[in-house]
């Protein structure tokens, strides 16, 4: 079964060599957004080969291979990027934010509740927290001590004090 990933979205073309401007916050674009990369564009899932990627004012600029013209790549212009996660090869320890939803979040042996979803600010990411109360959790080693993609659940240092 292939397993996309949303990555991106295409906001707009750049220039007129067939560039398009990508707006992402993926976590691990870097090894994406990289030449001979396969990415997968739209509803239909179009196959393009990332040629070359450059960053302008936060934001990806990227070029497929094939394409010299922007009249080429307009069809492109707002569609999401995906790519299969076989294509993504995350190391031991690595996870995607994602992966997060719906792991039990534990201080010591308790319960804290669910992780709902996560919600990234300026400096840190958030993990939303649903136990008998709605709470956040910030993403940081003081106070996540282990997160357990296997046995789905994340053990936090001192996370009771988070609940309001």
């Amino acid at each position: 079964m292939n397993n996309y990933i949303i990555v991106g979205k295409i906001i707009n073309t750049f220039g007129i060599k067939g560039e398009l401007k990508v707006i992402s916050d993926f976590e691990y674009k870097e090894r994406i957004f990289k030449e001979g990369t396969p990415i997968y564009i739209g509803i239909n899932k179009d196959k393009e080969i990332i040629q070359s990627r450059r960053v302008h004012k936060n934001n990806d600029l990227i070029l497929f291979k094939g394409y010299t013209n922007i009249n080429e790549v307009l069809k492109y212009k707002g569609s999401n990027i995906y790519i299969l996660r076989s294509d993504l090869s995350l190391e031991d320890g690595e996870y995607l934010l994602n992966d997060l939803i719906g792991l039990n979040v534990y201080d010591k042996e308790l319960l804290l509740g669910t992780v709902l979803d996560y919600e990234k600010t300026i400096n840190n990411v958030l993990l939303k927290i649903k136990g008998d109360k709605t709470f956040y959790i910030p993403l940081i080693d003081n106070y996540i001590i282990k997160v357990d993609l296997k046995n789905k659940k994340i053990d936090t240092n001192n996370g009771k004090d988070l609940i309001v």
